[in-house]
């Protein structure tokens, strides 16, 4: 099954009232005590053309636009300014990854700094010296400019490529359709890279056929010319619907020895993949098995999601690629005792000789009465031959015993037959 890239949740809040809830794990202040109640969502951004123009390197020289926030109503607005930066390419960026400062031109005193909700690269700023959710108050007929300056880091990955840049406002101050962007071109010019993650190659663990465990490839495969340019963490969560207590494990493959991967029945830790890998790198095979645990409640066979995330090692963490598989698992099958085959033997009670009988002597036994009826027992019931009755020779005595006994078993008088037989016998 082949991976999905994680969508990306860019939130676009022109016209809306909303204010969200939370950038980069900081929750948003109320709207500014200064601004009049019910003041309408009607700003307007504009970017003036960066300079100088060209496109962006890494590591290279940045450039500067200014950024205008007008308020044509005649109320006063408060603006929470939010840049969302949406790039080509698959890996997220991190905070060193984009040169980004800010400076008022005409505007009050402002700090700045680089959110990362649902991983993507976010411009933010507000008034210095107050909380980071505090926004701008834009007079009724007023505006705001500032400087903004934007770069490549040395590490903007190579897997990624061109970007936009939108001037947006965190709590919807910003009418529909007013929303300005720039977009920025970035060198060298190549083919963006692509990751892909699939998991192949499924089927019984490693020496067992039985339910309780399952093993399969993590292959991820790069495109493109990019290479990475930081480590990146992968992880398998598991999940049976409805089985609190599956007690799933996992063990990973590692230079030919399996090892138990650490977790909490849910989510397991991968090894990293090193920084550097790309498409000359070939395909990344990761041998994995999923298994029920000795203390597992499930009783039949249950389907069970594998999926595998992947995303940056540090700092900007947030997945951005998965795979899906589903499996099943069930407990392994009880042991039962084996059905017997062949034929089956009854020993029937000795029977007490009559007074006077002479005693058995060697290896001589003293074998049963046949029932005095015209039925023949089948094979499967007649007792196996013992002492002399057992003898296989061709002398010349076989032929007539055995001709005698199979009359005398007809009529009734095989106890007659034996005891003649035995008699001669003690005679020599």
């Amino acid at each position: 099954m082949s991976a999905r890239t994680v969508a990306r949740r860019t939130l676009r809040t022109a016209g809306s009232t909303a204010v969200v809830a939370a950038i980069a794990g900081t929750a948003l202040m109320p709207l500014s005590a200064h601004a009049e109640e019910g003041a309408p969502r009607a700003l307007k951004t504009t970017m003036s053309a960066p300079v100088p123009s060209g496109p962006l390197a890494r590591g290279g020289a940045t450039e500067t636009f200014d950024l205008t926030v007008t308020n044509p109503t005649d109320k006063a607005s408060s603006y929470h300014p939010w840049l969302l930066l949406d790039h080509t390419g698959d890996i997220p960026l991190q905070q060193k990854d984009v040169v980004y400062k800010i400076a008022p031109v005409d505007a009050p005193a402002t700090d700045s700094r680089i959110g990362q909700q649902d991983g993507q690269w976010q411009g933010l700023f507000h008034p210095a010296g107050k909380s980071a959710g505090d926004g701008f108050l834009i007079p009724a007929g007023g505006r705001m400019t500032w400087k903004v300056t934007i770069g490549l880091g040395t590490s903007y990955p190579t897997h990624d490529g061109d970007f936009t840049l939108v001037a947006a406002s965190s709590a919807g101050e910003i009418s529909q359709g007013n929303e300005a962007s720039l977009t920025f071109k970035t060198v060298p010019v190549g083919k963006p890279g692509k990751l892909d993650a699939s998991f192949v190659n499924e089927g019984p663990c490693e020496g067992g056929s039985a339910p309780d465990c399952r093993e399969m490839d993590l292959r991820l495969r790069s495109t493109g010319d990019g290479v990475l340019g930081s480590d990146l963490a992968s992880w398998l969560q598991l999940d049976a619907p409805g089985q609190s207590d599956a007690d799933l494990r996992a063990r990973v493959k590692v230079d030919g020895v399996w090892k138990d991967l650490k977790g909490d029945g849910h989510t397991f830790n991968l090894p990293v993949i090193p920084k550097g890998f790309g498409a000359a790198s070939g395909d990344r095979v990761t041998r994995v098995q999923i298994k029920l645990g000795p203390k597992t409640g499930i009783k039949k066979l249950t389907p069970v999601t594998v999926r595998a995330s992947i995303g940056l090692a540090e700092d900007n963490t947030y997945p951005f690629l998965e795979a899906d598989r589903k499996i099943e698992l069930g407990p392994k099958p009880s042991p039962t005792a084996p059905t017997p085959t062949g034929s089956t033997t009854t020993t029937p009670a000795p029977t007490k000789p009559a007074p006077g009988a002479p005693k058995p002597t060697g290896s001589a036994t003293t074998a049963p009465a046949a029932p005095a009826t015209a039925h023949t027992p089948g094979t499967a019931n007649a007792p196996a031959a013992t002492g002399s009755l057992a003898h296989t020779g061709a002398d010349s005595d076989t032929g007539l015993y055995a001709g005698l006994a199979g009359v005398l078993v007809a009529l009734g008088g095989a106890v007659a037959w034996i005891g003649a037989r035995r008699r001669r016998a003690a005679r020599g």
